[in-house]
């Protein structure tokens, strides 16, 4: 009997169907702290970077049965479930020659299902990984221009379900277009022609190990004559854009020796900075044990205002190869990539990072002591401006990190983001000017960083923590109620800024009709102007509204983020035709109007503010200078 054509590829089609079970996440396989059998491979081809296609080839140790691979769904340092599967295509699984059907889960999105023939040892995979376009942040980030490419390798393999990540070895290798170099913290085992091969590493090492390459490469050292070698390696668009000065490598290497003198120890065999510098990749940067990502402007190292703006970048995630890989949150820790991971004390993860950045970036010389009290003068105010405080706890921004890492646009006082980062300096502020006055001087957060951190010196074992060990660390440096202290801070919900480590410090925060050098900077990067602490709004230099203080004068008068300022008293809107206004309406009655434009309808807002432009600086309080003691490089 003659079949109908369709009838052929429905009978088809149900065989693939019927060839792979239907499994759900509820019957994943455990994972079991055993070795794996056998090494997976990895052989990634990034000549086709330059038009962001990554082909890949992998191969899997197997025995016959039912199997489960997994693609890294929850990343180290991302803290949200950001594994970029979506930009996975073109899988095919193979075995002795001949495609397998699989299927995913139906209710874990990063979970695959087979069946490994009998007679079958070896799985072998291909599949591309596209990378995104300009901009975006981790996975959604783009990674690759003509003239560089950026890989972390979590977006390129798959690993079998069952393990402990630690416990499955993999062998990696890559090839590059001709004539590129790279960077990356992973150990070479052999070279030939434009690729190469490292050395066997635990899966989850391989995904803490990115890899940076392009047409213009430098490296430098900045540690010279250190047993443990510390390296920064940069890749940019320009030749010109990846070359330092005396000064700024000075500067750099600055911050490794004042890094090591505030912990006491090191966790790395060797570290590896892996800096992109280009207009056309996102801007972050993503801590790794021996290595950090990197991503800044094309300009950080030829524009001094750049480069005065985003300096604590780096030291930022050179800190985390302490706080957050050598010592991270227990909850944070987990057998595979799969397993939800728990954002609750990234305060300390995150938070205490950041404090140290700003401190490091002080006392290596990137910063003056002005330059560090203006940035602390900033981010005090625009968190004493967070209006979403009256519903929304600095812990509840940790807890919800999945969320406010990827939330939505505009709003940002009122939704609250990752304040963890800034607030967090304003809070271990709090801790260490506390320590300093209890103490009567003898003691500081230093203290801490040594007792916390210092420990297994050249031992690269995480060792785990709980709010708990935190607290007992601080009260073996200062006994005191710390618990209670930072509950106070952590759970607050209401007005008023809870932290006070400025007003210790001998400082306080006041408002004048000046930017400081820092916002001063800033409006100078991005052309737009930030009235929050004013009319409370912030505009672009194309005169969107990219936010709005809630229950402020702008909101009072109807403007809401994401409307168009077109026309400012009459006249074409520019920062500084804003800025005007607001001056000219100081101590009168007649208010500020704002022609706007709302997709395609335009009216007319009037804005009563009447108290002239305000800008955050730090001025000399009552009490010690402690921002001159807490920034002094270490001797």
């Amino acid at each position: 009997m003659r079949r109908s054509p369709c009838l052929s590829l429905l009978s088809s089609a149900l065989l693939l169907a019927v060839a792979v079970p239907v499994v759900h996440a509820s019957e994943l396989p455990a994972p079991v702290d055993q070795p794996y059998p056998g090494t997976l491979t990895l052989a990634v081809d990034l000549t086709g970077a330059p038009k962001k296609i990554f082909r890949i080839a992998e191969t899997i140790p197997v025995t016959p049965g039912p199997l489960t691979l997994y693609y890294p769904k929850w990343i180290p340092g991302e803290h949200a479930p950001s594994g970029p599967i979506q930009n996975v295509t073109g899988l095919v699984i193979k075995a002795n020659g001949k495609q397998l059907a699989w299927r995913r889960d139906l209710r874990e999105m990063y979970a695959v299902h087979l069946d490994v023939p009998a007679g079958v040892s070896q799985l072998d995979l291909s599949f591309q990984f596209l990378s995104p376009g300009d901009g975006g942040e981790f996975g959604a980030s783009a990674s690759s221009t003509p003239n560089l490419v950026d890989i972390e390798f979590n977006q390129t393999a798959f690993y079998p379900a069952g393990h402990y990540t630690r416990q499955i070895t993999i062998a990696p290798s890559v090839t590059l277009p001709a004539g590129w170099k790279f960077g990356t913290a992973l150990e070479i085992a052999s070279q030939s022609g434009d690729t190469t091969t490292f050395k066997p590493v635990t899966f989850n090492n391989l995904v803490d190990s990115p890899l940076i390459a392009g047409k213009h490469f430098n490296r430098v050292d900045l540690d010279p004559g250190a047993k443990v070698p510390v390296h920064l390696n940069v890749v940019g668009d320009g030749a010109d854009d990846v070359k330092l000065t005396d000064k700024q490598l000075a500067g750099q290497r600055a911050v490794v020796q004042q890094t090591l003198k505030l912990f006491g120890a090191h966790h790395y065999g060797h570290y590896d900075f892996l800096l992109t510098l280009s207009d056309h990749t996102g801007h972050f940067g993503l801590e790794h044990h021996q290595s950090s990502d990197d991503r800044l402007p094309a300009n950080f190292f030829t524009d001094d205002t750049m480069h005065k703006l985003a300096a604590s970048l780096m030291p930022h995630e050179f800190v985390h190869s302490w706080n957050g890989k050598f010592r991270r949150p227990a909850d944070l820790w987990t057998p595979t990539f799969m397993e939800p991971m728990q954002d609750d004390l990234l305060w300390v993860y995150e938070g205490l990072t950041d404090y140290w950045c700003g401190v490091l970036t002080a006392r290596a010389g990137l910063w003056s002591p002005s330059d560090y009290r203006d940035s602390i003068a900033s981010i005090a105010a625009a968190m004493s401006h967070r209006t979403g405080r009256s519903w929304r706890s600095l812990q509840d921004t940790a807890d919800a990190a999945p969320l406010t890492y990827f939330g939505g646009g505009g709003w940002i006082n009122w939704r609250r983001g990752t304040d963890f980062y800034p607030e967090g300096q304003l809070l271990w502020l709090d801790v260490d000017t506390k320590i300093r006055e209890l103490s009567h001087g003898k003691h500081s957060l230093d203290d801490f960083a040594k007792a916390f951190y210092g420990m297994d010196n050249g031992s690269y074992v995480t060792r785990t923590y709980t709010f708990d060990d935190v607290i007992h660390t601080l009260n073996q440096v200062q006994p005191f109620d710390w618990a209670s202290f930072l509950r106070q801070r952590l759970d607050y919900v209401g007005t008023e800024l809870p932290e006070h480590g400025i007003e210790r410090s001998g400082w306080k925060l006041v408002y004048t009709d000046q930017p400081n050098a820092m916002d001063k900077a800033m409006e100078k990067v991005r052309h737009g102007v930030n009235l929050a602490y004013s009319m409370g709004l912030s505009v672009g230099s194309n005169g969107r509204i990219f936010d709005v203080q809630w229950d402020g004068p702008a909101f009072k008068a109807g403007l809401v983020p994401g409307l168009t300022v077109v026309a400012v008293n009459g006249k074409e809107f520019s920062a500084d035709a804003l800025k005007d206004a607001v001056t000219a309406a100081k101590g009168g009655t007649a208010p500020i109007e704002l022609l706007v434009k709302n997709e395609d309808t335009y009216t007319t807002y009037r804005v009563d503010y009447h108290g002239g432009l305000k800008y955050p600086h730090l001025v000399r309080g009552t009490g010690k200078d402690l921002f001159d003691a807490i920034a002094a490089p270490r001797k």
